[in-house]
C-alpha cells in the first residue's frame, strides 16, 4: 500500500499552489481532480496585483488583455471612466491559467490524476483514507481540500458560511469592432439589487459579462443580467458559455482544519466579501497550506490565514454592509481622486481594505453612513433556498 505524504483534492488555483509548494520542498504529493485540464470555469478571470505577485516567477500568465481604464456606472446611469498610466487588472481565461498552474505543480514534482472523483474521507491517528468514486482508496498522511465550497473536504472539516451569493455569467464572442471598443477597458456597474454589481471583462475575441448578488433573489439577479446585457447592446450575441455558480464566504469562526485535513480557497470560504474576488485568496491560502504541510506544522496554516487573510475579509464585510446601504455614495466616492486612488491601490495589490479602513477619515465616513437606514433587511443565512437559485 502506497501512502502519500500529501493528497490534494481539487486542481484549481488553491490546490495546485499547495501542491507546487509542498512538492518543491520534498513532500510526496498527489493531486486528484474530477475534471480534466484544460476545462472551462465560471469566473471573471481578472487578476489583480496580489494574484500576479503570487504566481510571479512560477508561470507565464496567459494574458488576453491588460486593463488600464475602468468605466463605472450606477445601474446603467451616471457613468464615468478613469484611466491609469499602468495596467490595473490582467485578464485570463481560467482554463488556460489553471492549466499553467497544473504544469508548474507537475514540474515541482507533484503527480496529478484527472477524471478522479473523491467521495469521502476517513481519518485515524495514522493518516487519512481518501475514498474514490470507483471504490478504491488512496492513503495520505495529510489532505489539503481544494474542491470548492460545496465539496467533500469542506463538509468534512465543517466549514460554516455567513455569506452566499449567486453569480451569473456569459462568455460572448464579439466582432472586431466590439473587441476594439473594449480593449484595455472594463466596466463595473453597481446594480439595483442591494449589494449587487455587474461587470464586463475584455478577453481578446470575447467579453465576459456577469452579475452577482446575494442568493435568495435569483429572479431579480437573472433579470439584472438580462437588462445589463441588453443595455450593452449584446443581447443578440449567442454566448459560448452561459453559467452560474454560488460563492460562499466563511463565517469568521469557521474551522480551517480538522485533524489532518486542511481546506483552502473556496473550500475554506476564503474570498473578499465585497468584490467577491477569490483568485488571490485561493493562490495565497494554497501557498500557505503547502508550506505548513512541508514544515510538518498544520496549525501554522490556521495562524497564517488568520494573520494574513482574515483581516482583509473582515474589512470586506464592513464595506459590503455600507455598500448595501448606500451604493450611490460608493459610486460618487470612486469619482473623487481619493476614491480612485484607493481603487487603484487595491487593484495593484499595494493596499488592502483593512489598512484603508483603519484610516481615521475612512472610519469617520463609515460611522456617518452607519446611521443611514438600510434599503432592506440584511442578507439571509445559508439555507436550502441557496440551492434553488440555479434551478429557476
Amino acid at each position: 500500500m502506497i501512502t502519500w505524504d500529501l493528497v490534494v483534492v481539487g486542481a484549481g488555483p488553491a490546490g495546485l499552489c499547495a501542491a507546487r509548494v509542498a512538492a518543491a520542498r520534498g513532500v510526496r504529493t498527489l493531486v486528484l481532480d474530477r475534471a480534466t485540464h484544460p476545462r472551462y470555469k465560471t469566473c471573471g478571470g481578472g487578476l489583480i496585483g496580489t494574484s500576479l505577485s503570487a504566481v510571479a516567477g512560477r508561470i507565464e500568465v496567459p494574458a488576453h488583455d491588460r486593463v488600464d481604464r475602468v468605466t463605472f456606472t450606477r445601474d446603467g446611469r451616471r457613468g464615468f471612466t478613469r484611466r491609469h498610466r499602468t495596467p490595473l487588472v490582467t485578464m485570463v481565461r481560467r482554463d488556460e491559467f489553471d492549466d499553467r498552474l497544473r504544469g508548474a505543480a507537475v514540474t515541482a514534482g507533484a503527480e496529478v490524476r484527472e477524471g478522479v472523483a473523491v467521495r469521502g474521507l476517513d481519518q485515524d491517528p495514522d493518516g487519512v483514507r481518501v475514498r474514490l468514486a470507483d471504490g478504491t482508496t488512496v492513503h495520505a498522511r495529510t489532505v489539503i481540500g481544494a474542491d470548492g465550497s460545496a465539496g467533500v473536504t469542506s463538509r468534512h472539516v465543517g466549514v460554516r458560511f455567513q455569506q452566499v451569493d449567486l453569480g451569473l455569467e456569459r462568455e460572448l464572442p464579439v466582432p472586431p469592432a466590439e473587441q476594439e471598443r473594449w480593449r484595455g477597458r472594463l466596466l463595473l456597474d453597481w446594480g439595483a439589487v442591494p449589494g449587487s454589481y455587474g461587470w464586463v471583462f475584455p478577453k481578446g475575441g470575447s467579453l465576459t459579462v456577469g452579475v452577482i448578488a446575494a442568493r435568495g433573489d435569483g429572479e431579480r439577479t437573472r433579470a439584472y443580467l438580462r437588462d445589463f446585457v441588453d443595455r450593452l447592446g449584446l443581447s443578440g450575441v449567442e454566448p459560448e458559455h452561459d453559467s452560474g455558480h454560488l460563492t460562499r464566504c466563511r463565517a469568521d469562526d469557521a474551522p480551517l482544519r480538522r485533524g489532518r485535513v486542511l481546506v483552502v480557497g473556496d473550500a475554506a470560504g476564503l474570498l473578499e466579501p465585497w468584490s467577491r474576488e477569490g483568485i488571490s485568496y485561493a493562490l495565497r491560502s494554497g501557498t500557505l497550506a503547502g508550506a505548513a504541510v512541508a514544515a510538518g506544522d498544520p496549525e501554522r496554516y490556521e495562524r497564517d490565514v488568520r494573520d494574513q487573510l482574515v483581516p482583509s475579509m473582515r474589512a470586506g464585510h464592513r464595506l459590503l454592509e455600507v455598500f448595501e446601504r448606500r451604493p450611490d455614495v460608493f459610486h460618487g466616492l470612486l469619482a473623487t481622486p481619493a476614491g480612485w486612488t484607493m481603487f487603484v491601490r487595491f487593484c495593484q495589490g499595494r493596499a488592502s481594505f483593512d489598512t484603508a479602513l483603519a484610516r481615521p477619515p475612512v472610519r469617520a465616513a463609515l460611522a456617518v453612513l452607519d446611521r443611514v437606514p438600510p434599503i432592506r433587511p440584511r442578507r439571509p443565512g445559508v439555507g436550502a433556498r441557496a440551492l434553488t437559485d440555479l434551478r429557476g
